[in-house]
């Protein structure tokens, strides 16, 4: 079974400083598979994202990556490991024109040109509106173009889990379908893909499985079109009131 997951985690603890913020996290990410996260603001989701990617301190627990165990291991190893983060907000370098803001995101891979070129087409061909801008300074796109282009430069670091942290925020319904759409294409590609989204139907409707978070825990899991169909997510998350 573990050859089956890119991630796995167990027991997993982390926070800020004195704040505990995840308290025992149990998940199981299979490898070729979109996997959501969602719980309110708050719930702890941001903070798992960045205990996986080692921008956080996890206090104790296990968190292995195809059998390596990443648990006390740099930001710099992890992303070697294929484990990358796009995190919420964007965070480009606003001066920088698009492409060099893509090039940014295989700074630490040693490759030849001829495979960054190649790495650097498969991103355009993903997002062709990316090649129209890609002298563009990144400051000056629009918010979805920015999503892509913060998505993009995490397909330059070669992923074999890409981590978005809320996809759709701030986005229009006809942006978030043309993201949706691209991130199916990149699944069936083989990038495995763990998504946080505020926007719960979007977020199940895609994955093939689901975890719900609360107050820094996992409350609830299964199959998206099960959670989907669960009347207390129902209640919860999507206003539908039980019977």
């Amino acid at each position: 079974m573990a050859d089956a997951l890119i991630v796995e985690l167990a027991g997993l603890r982390a926070g800020y400083g004195e704040i505990q913020v995840l308290w025992g996290i149990d998940i199981a990410i299979p490898k070729g598979e979109i996997t959501a996260l969602i719980g309110s603001n708050g719930a702890g989701k941001t903070t798992l994202m960045r205990a996986l990617s080692g921008l956080i301190p996890i206090e104790s627990g296990s968190y292995l990556s195809e059998g390596v165990n990443l648990s006390q291991a740099s930001a710099a190893t992890i992303l070697s490991r294929g484990i990358v983060h796009v995190p919420e907000g964007r965070r480009l370098f606003g001066a920088m024109n698009v492409q060099d803001n893509l090039l940014m995101g295989a700074y630490s891979r040693r490759v030849s040109s001829s495979e960054l070129m190649r790495d650097l087409d498969r991103v355009y061909t993903t997002f062709p509106k990316l090649f129209e801008r890609r002298n563009q300074a990144s400051a000056t796109l629009s918010g979805g173009e920015q999503q892509m282009c913060a998505i993009g430069r995490g397909l330059m670091s070669a992923p074999k889990l890409l981590m978005i942290d809320e996809l759709s925020l701030g986005l229009s319904p006809l942006l978030v379908e043309q993201l949706v759409a691209a991130l199916r294409t990149l699944n069936n590609e083989g990038v495995s893909i763990l998504l946080v989204e505020q926007d719960v139907i979007t977020a199940l409707d895609l994955c093939h499985s689901a975890f719900v978070m609360d107050m820094g825990r996992i409350v609830r899991a299964g199959s998206g079109q099960s959670l989907l169909a669960d009347p207390i997510i129902g209640e919860a998350y999507l206003g539908v009131l039980r019977d």
